[in-house]
């Protein structure tokens, strides 16, 4: 399993992280297959958020991977704060004693990174750089990032917050391409010409952090997956056709496509199928040439001016 440097930090990880939102779903004996099965992969990194499975997925990993303190340093845990039951909540009460509670149930005593969730509209910059102060002073979080923010929106934490943002989490996969059409699209009328989210990827690079592919295997906010689906005959035709090539799947084709972008992504799956990790973990060590990369941009059904 290739590596990559997370950010500015000082931590080297698998390029391909366990999303863990549905380990909750599991039992112990499920989880501990999932989780044993990515350690042998290579897969040293943890993505959690505290509204997973309602805090049961950081329970039940924990229970699976019989935390202790060796254990313990041979992995990095990440977790999510700030969204609530209809709201988003960044105020430094909220973010405090959600990290507590996120301790307790993973049975650590500490994040090695902490993400804020969503963008909250309320946010009071001050509040998040108290929280985090406190966060950091305690030992209790090594670094911080956010999720799904533009640049705009870390400008204003940067103003206040002590700490460099390290990691910005993302949707993004074949097809769910806004980060790149954009820029692709300069200097023309077409509908992907419009900057949805004000260059964050190339924001990301300027400023050494690290994106996250959220749902790299779909399609939409949460539509579905996209390999294999009847519906997206071109883009399963052009997959097929790589995979071949390399002696792979489909779906790891798909996340290689994530892997090859410069920016030095790290895809987060989510999957908690053991075989199906060993074949998208096959990703790592594939690059594809830049005729690939575009074919499957295209096949996807994006249009290269």
């Amino acid at each position: 399993m290739k590596k990559l440097k997370l950010g500015t930090s000082d931590l080297t990880v698998s390029n391909i992280a366990l999303g863990c939102g549905n380990i909750g779903r599991q039992t112990v004996e499920e989880a501990r297959a999932v989780i044993g099965n990515a350690r042998d992969l290579g897969v040293d990194f943890f993505d959690h958020a505290d509204i997973y499975a309602e805090g049961k997925s950081e329970e039940v990993f924990a229970e699976a991977i019989n935390m202790n303190p060796n254990v313990r340093e041979e992995i990095v845990i990440q977790s999510k704060v700030g969204i609530r039951d209809g709201f988003y909540d960044f105020s430094k009460e909220h973010i405090l004693k959600t990290v507590d509670e996120s301790l307790k149930r993973l049975k650590t005593d500490y994040l090695d990174s902490l993400l804020l969730h969503r963008p909250d509209a309320l946010v009071e910059p001050e509040e998040v750089a108290e929280a985090f102060s406190r966060l950091q002073e305690s030992g209790k979080v090594r670094y911080f990032g956010v999720s799904n923010h533009n640049p705009m929106q870390i400008e204003l934490l940067k103003k206040y917050v002590e700490q460099d943002l390290v990691i910005n989490q993302l949707q993004f996969s074949v097809m769910h391409t806004g980060m790149i059409d954009a820029g692709i699209q300069v200097n023309t009328r077409e509908e992907n010409s419009l900057n949805r989210d004000g260059s964050i990827l190339d924001y990301s690079r300027l400023n050494d952090m690290t994106v996250q592919a959220w749902s790299p295997l779909r399609y939409g906010n949460f539509e579905g997956f996209f390999v294999d689906n009847e519906e997206m005959p071109e883009i399963n035709a052009k997959l097929q056709e790589i995979a071949d090539r390399y002696c792979v799947t489909k779906s790891a084709i798909a996340i290689a496509w994530i892997l090859r972008h410069p920016a030095n992504i790290q895809a987060i799956v989510g999957t908690m199928t053991p075989e199906r990790l060993t074949h998208i973990a096959k990703a790592s060590d594939i690059e594809l040439s830049r005729k690939e990369w575009y074919e499957i941009y295209r096949a996807a059904g994006n249009q290269v001016p």
